[in-house]
């Protein structure tokens, strides 16, 4: 008898020992877990909205684990910070703001077309034959020329092509505005606008123009 009540006692002290060395463990995870540090990508000035993103406007800062939000883009490699390339800002990103997935939107049609428009420019949509979009691409430089009958001096109509625009800078062809895709993507997408195309004869050119130049092109 005098054994099992000693050893009531040491079976209590060990329980309380085991529940005390658990609150203790849960209380150093806690602390670790709030010390941890993170590295996230911030905006490095103020960023409007609409702003395309890329690595000169974002800079790296690390902070508590805990401060990270929950849809940041933490950087583990050197390659992450690249990972916002081409996307497009939907909200104005103040400073020293972490960069979130929910604030930034693919380079797409949904994005807008003044994203790629340069200052001092407009953007300007041109109707094209739906096969000669598939030799053109965002970025590439075309001359425009305009075909008409001309009224000669003895009243007779002949056919004439000049050319009202030169060195045009391609700023979008189709749904394209040259947004990087993975295969993946890139052949989804062409399949759409095969589908898209596969009902009209003409499809959607867009262009960077001066106001003068855009005038030529409304004549």
């Amino acid at each position: 008898m005098e054994k099992k009540g000693m050893l009531v006692p040491v079976l209590l002290a060990l329980a309380a020992a085991g529940i005390y060395w658990w609150v203790l463990t849960s209380k150093e995870r806690s602390l670790a877990a709030q010390n941890e540090r993170a590295t996230v990508l911030v905006a490095r000035f103020d960023l409007p909205a609409r702003t395309i993103m890329n690595v000169d406007v974002v800079e790296t800062r690390e902070i508590p684990r805990m401060y990270l939000e929950q849809d940041a883009y933490e950087v583990k490699s050197q390659s992450d910070i690249k990972l916002v390339s081409n996307l497009v800002t939907m909200i104005r990103i103040p400073k020293g703001n972490q960069i979130t997935g929910s604030a930034l939107v693919s380079l797409s049609p949904e994005a807008g077309l003044s994203v790629k428009v340069p200052p001092g420019y407009r953007g300007c949509v041109l109707p094209l034959e739906s096969d000669l979009l598939r030799l053109i691409k965002p970025g590439d430089r075309v001359d425009i020329l305009v075909s008409f009958d001309a009224v000669m001096g003895d009243n007779r109509k002949e056919k004439v092509t000049a050319t009202i625009l030169q060195n045009v800078l391609v700023l979008g062809v189709g749904s394209n505005l040259g947004q990087g895709l993975s295969g993946s993507q890139a052949k989804a997408k062409a399949a759409a606008e095969a589908a898209d195309q596969a009902f009209s004869e003409k499809a959607a050119l867009s262009l960077a123009l001066n106001p003068n130049e855009a005038q030529y092109l409304a004549l």
